[in-house]
């Protein structure tokens, strides 16, 4: 607010100026606003809001329902309706096949398609003006006909008014929704009006325009034109607006974090296909072929191509021993005939454990450690504990010394690391680890959760691998679980939320 002699008057720019000359009369729709001015409504939204706190403008907000043509009703702009196009036919020739419709209006240069004589037909058996008889249409009414061609011209030029911006009766809206012609959409309706206020202040010359800069800068004091702008006033009080620069998914980050901890323990990262063999995500684990996890209601198998192959047909042959026989492990093997063509199949891998097979057999004998962090694939129903894709952390290490005492040592001393809290160890078995342990956390919400399993890789797995001195323990780790407890959520839904709101305000625990 500024003085001019004593009086008091606002100041106000060019932009703001115009729209409160457009507003004198009586309130302005935004759309028909942004018309007259030739500005976007979002602009003009900023110099509304800017009047509305200086008590010149009156904001009113009502949700409408907007009529749009769908991409069937834009068709109708230029090209006449079904029933219309069937019509002209039926005038010609008053009885008709299906086919033969599509080849008389050809010759009568009508566009004419199978689907749209299908809803002719429609239209019109429902008018009366015609009969169907298996695939032949016979004219039942000329008046009939005229009653429905003119129903359909009608149609037409509500389509017509729409575009221009005028809307259709509302009992003819729900014929129009009913064929798809229209949709009905839901919009903010925004008009706008001056306060008595402001027309007092525009009556007694009290509203002025001036030239308003939003900064001092130096051209404007070099030139002296600051001697005649008006400065606007900035309000200390009013909260900036929230900006939100770009980041990682809150889960993305804890992954990497992990990642970063493991290498600090002296593991190196490996990494396989997600698209993998049955070879390598069952075979070469001593699973045998008639698992019930290998059935498709736990595993996703791909249509084409169905098949893979391994290079190394030497591996292909130990493993293949292993599991009839239990070649030179001790082991008496399944006991069965091995199908190579089975284990040739390609799947969507359930497991990372299908990526510490290729490691081992790459590697052989040696003192290393590897893990793996990727996701894997599983036909489960998805539920706050469950889902069909999720993450697994897989490791080995590999040494002559290794027993499973190291494992559990391991689990516990991770558990630490990611403050999970006390670690529960129980026995447990899986195909191609012995002896074999699950490890439990307790989380606030869900009660214990199983997310530490694995054990001492079998000599059924090592020796064909190429592995005949070193003992190997390993695990595969329910990350999306351990990630539940960490992050402070009981939906492992919410990980891969893309709720742009809910992951502002996402705040990670602070970690170790």
């Amino acid at each position: 607010m500024a003085r001019v002699y004593g009086a008091p008057i606002l100041v106000v720019d060019e932009r703001q100026r115009a729209l409160l000359d457009l507003c004198y009369e009586g309130s302005r729709d935004l759309d028909e606003l942004s018309q007259l001015l030739g500005q976007k409504r979002e602009d003009l939204m900023r110099v509304i809001e800017e009047l509305k706190a200086k008590g010149i403008l009156e904001v009113e907000k009502e949700l409408v329902d907007k009529v749009e043509l769908t991409s069937e009703g834009e068709q109708y702009l230029t090209s006449m309706l079904p029933e219309e196009k069937l019509g002209i036919l039926l005038k010609e020739f008053s009885e008709l096949t299906l086919s033969e419709a599509l080849l008389k209006a050809q010759e009568l240069g009508i566009q004419l398609s199978s689907e749209e004589v299908k809803i002719g037909v429609m239209h019109l058996a429902r008018l009366g003006a015609i009969r169907v008889d298996g695939q032949t249409i016979t004219l039942a009414s000329e008046q009939a006909l005229a009653d429905a061609l003119e129903e359909a011209r009608t149609l037409r030029s509500y389509i017509s008014a729409l575009v221009k911006g005028v809307p259709p009766p509302p009992q003819k809206v729900e014929v129009l929704k009913k064929r798809r012609i229209v949709s009905i959409r839901k919009i903010v309706k925004i008009r706008v009006y001056l306060t008595e206020r402001a027309k007092e202040m525009m009556r007694e010359g009290k509203l002025v325009y001036a030239k308003v800069a939003t900064a001092l800068t130096p051209d404007i004091i070099v030139s002296g034109e600051w001697k005649n702008t008006v400065f606007k006033e900035y309000d200390v009080s009013i909260p900036p607006p929230r900006l939100y620069p770009g980041r990682k998914h809150p889960y993305l980050e804890f992954l990497d974090s992990v990642r970063e901890l493991l290498t600090e323990m002296g593991f190196e990262e490996m990494r396989g296909p997600h698209v993998e063999l049955e070879f390598w995500n069952f075979d070469a684990l001593f699973q045998a072929q008639d698992h019930p996890a290998r059935e498709i209601h736990d595993t996703f198998f791909l249509k084409n191509p169905k098949q893979g192959r391994v290079r190394d047909l030497e591996v292909v042959e130990r493993v293949k021993a292993v599991h009839e026989n239990g070649w030179s492990t001790g082991s008496l093997g399944w006991g069965y005939s091995w199908d190579p063509t089975r284990a040739m199949r390609l799947i969507l891998r359930t497991q990372t454990t299908a990526v510490s097979a290729r490691t081992i057999y790459s590697k052989g004998d040696g003192e290393y450690r590897c893990f793996a962090l990727d996701r894997v694939f599983r036909p489960e129903n998805l539920d706050a504990k469950h889902s069909m894709e999720f993450y697994q952390l897989e490791g080995i290490i590999v040494s002559k010394k290794v027993t499973l005492k190291h494992l559990v040592g391991f689990f516990n001393e991770l558990a630490k690391e990611l403050n999970l809290g006390e670690v529960k160890i129980k026995p447990a078995y899986f195909p191609f680890t012995e002896p074999s342990v699950e490890g439990f956390i307790k989380h606030p919400k869900l009660g214990w959760m199983e997310v530490f399993p694995g054990g001492m890789f079998r000599p059924e797995v090592l020796r064909p691998l190429g592995v005949k001195e070193c003992n190997v323990a390993a695990w595969g780790i329910g990350i999306d679980r351990i990630a539940m407890a960490v992050l402070g959520v009981d939906d492992i839904r919410l990980l891969f939320s893309q709720d742009l709101e809910f992951l502002r305000n996402w705040r990670i625990p602070v970690r170790w």
